[in-house]
Order: C-alpha cells, then sequence, then structure tokens
C-alpha cells in the first residue's frame, strides 16, 4: 500500500460518528557506527509508520505504531477503544480545512542514493583527520514521505530528508568534538568536521580548573543551537505563553538588535516537511526582529485559546502535552570568522557544546548544565589552555539581551544540540557574559 492509500485506509475503518487525522510516514533510515576508529555497525530500516488522532463526542485520543497493511484494522480498533473511555477534552480545536500547503522540497539524490560505502567513505574522511587519535561517532542518512489526511478531507504530502556526520576524537585524556547536518549528503565535509574535533581534542590535552565566575564568551554553534532550541521551546512557544509561564512580550525589546531569530519550514535548508502535525502549512515566523520580540508559534489548540491563528508549529504527540515547537531555527549570521570574535576577546571562554542542560525556571529560560569536548581558556585574544568541564546557571534570554551580543561569526549551519541535530541553524556567536557556578561535579 501507498503510503495515501494507507491513510484513507485508516480513516475508512473508523465508525460512524468518529472522526479523525492520520500521518502515514514511509521511508528509509541509514546508520553507520564508529568506533575506536572502526565501523562496528551499519544498519538500514525501512518501515511505515501511522499516527491516528481519533475523535469522538469531544473525547479525543492519540495512538500510534510501526503498522503492516495486516495490522491496520486492530490498530484502529484499539484507537477507537481508547477514544471510547477518554475524557471528553473542552480544548479540542476541531480538524484542520482543506488548506493549501507549499509544493515540497525534491530529496537530494546525494541522499536518496547514500550507500553504505559512502557512508563508510565519510567516516574514514573523519578518523584519517585524526591521525593516530581514537575516533567514534556516526553517520546517518534517512528519507521519507509523509502523508497526512482527516475526516475533513484535507489531505496532504511531503518529503524529509537528513544527513548527520557526528563524532569524537579522544586522547588518553581528552575529547573532541565535530558535527555537520545538511538535507544534502554531498554538502557533507567529513575532513572538516574531523579536523575540528582533532585540533579541540589535541588543544584538551592537559587542562585546568578554573575559579566559577561570569565571564565573557565565545560560543561555538553547538552551544548556539542549545541557547536557541531553549528560546523556542520555553519562550516563543504559544502553550507556554497562554499559562504565563513564557519571557516572551511581544513588541518588546527583549534581546540585542545583533540576535535576529526566526522559524522558516519553507526554507530550502530545512531538513522537515512543510506542514505541521494538524496539517497546517508553515510559513517563514520572525520571532526576534532588530531586538524586538515579533511573535510566538502556535498549534490549532493553543491559537484558539489565545485569540488567533496556528501557525502551523504542531507536533505530534510530544506536543499535546509541551506545546507548539518551533523546529526550523535560523539566527542570522554575521560576518565575522570564528578566529576574529576569539581575537576580541581579553580574558574568556570558548565553549564547544553544552551537555545535560535542564531548565530551572521557564519564565526567565534559567538553566543548569556542563560544558563539554572543548573548553578553552581566551587570554589576550587567543586560545591559551584547556579548561576543565564546568556546570553554568543562567538565563538564556539575559544572555542575548540588550548589549550582550558582540559579535556573531558567518560561519552558520546546522549544529546539534540538547533536542537532536538538524532544528537550529546558527552561527558561533561572542557574548558579554556567561555565568559558571562550579565545576563538572557540582
Amino acid at each position: 500500500m501507498t503510503p495515501e492509500s494507507t491513510a484513507q485506509r485508516v480513516l475508512d475503518l473508523l465508525p460512524s460518528g468518529f472522526d479523525g487525522e492520520v500521518i502515514v510516514a514511509a521511508g528509509t533510515s541509514s546508520l553507520t557506527r564508529f568506533a575506536n576508529s572502526f565501523i562496528h555497525q551499519n544498519m538500514s530500516e525501512v518501515g511505515t509508520s501511522v499516527s491516528l488522532t481519533s475523535v469522538w463526542n469531544g473525547r479525543v485520543s492519540a495512538s500510534s505504531g510501526n503498522v503492516t497493511p495486516e495490522g491496520l484494522e486492530s490498530f484502529v480498533d484499539r484507537a477507537v477503544a481508547a477514544t471510547r473511555i477518554a475524557p471528553p477534552n473542552p480544548d479540542w480545536p476541531g480538524l484542520t480545512p482543506p488548506t493549501e500547503i507549499p509544493s515540497s522540497i525534491p530529496v537530494p539524490d546525494s541522499t536518496a542514493e547514500a550507500s553504505p560505502d559512502d557512508r563508510a567513505r565519510l567516516v574514514g574522511e573523519f578518523v584519517a583527520a585524526g591521525e593516530d587519535m581514537k575516533a567514534a561517532g556516526y553517520c546517518q542518512t534517512g528519507t521519507s514521505t509523509v502523508v497526512f489526511a482527516n475526516s475533513a478531507g484535507h489531505t496532504v504530502s511531503g518529503t524529509t530528508a537528513s544527513a548527520i556526520l557526528d563524532g569524537i576524537h579522544q586522547t588518553p585524556t581528552s575529547a573532541g568534538s565535530g558535527h555537520a547536518a545538511s538535507r544534502t549528503f554531498s554538502d557533507i565535509d567529513a575532513t572538516a568536521v574531523g579536523s575540528l574535533a582533532a585540533d579541540r581534542a589535541r588543544r584538551g590535552v592537559s587542562s585546568i580548573d578554573l575559579e566559577p565566575g561570569e565571564y565573557e564568551v565565545v560560543l561555538a554553534p553547538e552551544a548556539v543551537a542549545t541557547l536557541v532550541l531553549f528560546l523556542g521551546f520555553y519562550g516563543f512557544n504559544g502553550k507556554a505563553l497562554n499559562e504565563g509561564q513564557s519571557f516572551v512580550r511581544v513588541g518588546d525589546r527583549q534581546f540585542d538588535e545583533a540576535f535576529e531569530l526566526f522559524d522558516d519550514g519553507l526554507d530550502e535548508r530545512s531538513t522537515k516537511l512543510r506542514f505541521d502535525s494538524e496539517g497546517t502549512p508553515k510559513r517563514r515566523m520572525p520571532l526576534i526582529t532588530g531586538g524586538i520580540t515579533a511573535n510566538a508559534v502556535f498549534d490549532r489548540r493553543e491559537a484558539a485559546k489565545a485569540g488567533t491563528e496556528s501557525t502551523g508549529h504542531a507536533v505530534t504527540f510530544f506536543g499535546q502535552n509541551f506545546g507548539p515547537l518551533p523546529t526550523d531555527l535560523f539566527v542570522t549570521p554575521g560576518t565575522s570568522a570564528p578566529a576574529d570574535l576569539i581575537a576580541g576577546v581579553e580574558r574568556g571562554l570558548y565553549v564547544s557544546t553544552f551537555n545535560y542542560v535542564r531548565i530551572l525556571d521557564p519564565r526567565t529560560t534559567v538553566a543548569t548544565g556542563l560544558t563539554r569536548n572543548g573548553t578553552f581558556l581566551i587570554e589576550n585574544g587567543e586560545i591559551t589552555t584547556a579548561v576543565s568541564d564546568m556546570r553554568f546557571t543562567q538565563s538564556f534570554a539575559a544572555a542575548v539581551g540588550p548589549g550582550r551580543v558582540l559579535g556573531l561569526g558567518g560561519d552558520a549551519r546546522f549544529a546539534d544540540s540538547e533536542f537532536g541535530p538538524g532544528i537550529a541553524h546558527v552561527p558561533t556567536a561572542r557574548l558579554a557574559g556567561w555565568r559558571f557556578t562550579g565545576g563538572a561535579a557540582g
């Protein structure tokens, strides 16, 4: 069965009086893992997943699974049974009416046709960049066709595509990380990714402990991605805004004028769909413009509560509890090279990545976490020595508040983060201060 026919079959199986919206995703995900500089796993998974939201007499339930054509009937039966005993949902916003969706970006041939040998070649280039160091990580490619259909007659389809290379180089006492992600496999420069990881590992062989305090920082894209995603998920989230748990004050100057943030599911660099899990089309949404908070994002439920319309940011299942999420975030880059940003710092820290970051206060985006895989002291415009992992406690919104962004790099790319790769496209950033509160132990 095709994804289209599978979606229609699920809707046809619903009993009289039931409405539904269904998402069918059929695709291939391929993964090559390596450790100790050798490939130890190569796998490819082909499958079809079905997600169904069924509605009956104001009661709503959601079900999902990898379902074969033979299993569709029992899958729908279980979903119907769950809906009958679900409590009434007064917030159910109804089904999305038929709506025009922008055409999908074609899946790049290099991603769709990437073979185990192709992924192994990238792994080999990453490993070679580290020379005698041990390397570990993964190379992944994936494509899918996704169909959304509902009982209101709204049916749309689209494609996703992604290619990821992520790894570390290790010495006996240090590790350095590198990452790249793109819609197009042929865009991945494995030598550059491996060289960055190797350089961080070599520089980190001998490290010092640094006293806690506030330091000027240069954050690499992975660290900036974590900052941006926490702003998006906890601040620009329409549910958080409706419930008074967000810092967002639309129209206020809450950020540095150099810091421009937008969410754009229509950007040709995006690895994702051009519609959300409710079938609403995505659009370019300015979030921060000229330092002014411009918008929040909404799904149909939170938009109804706010007296506005959905912005196309519903997320399957996770979003029902967490709310609408911006998942195609872009920071407008500057023009500086990362080395030039470092050169402007008299004394501060260069941070490669953050790890195990957890929100402490959503209303101020105060979070705590650790540095990892490459933190270095900057003195008189130069990196001088590695610094042992440090804990921070910092408001992410305040870190990029008025007067706090001292420079942005021209090196914007998709960076990995606490919430995964391919969500935030960001550059290196020089910030006036970051509050470090102790070593890795606390």
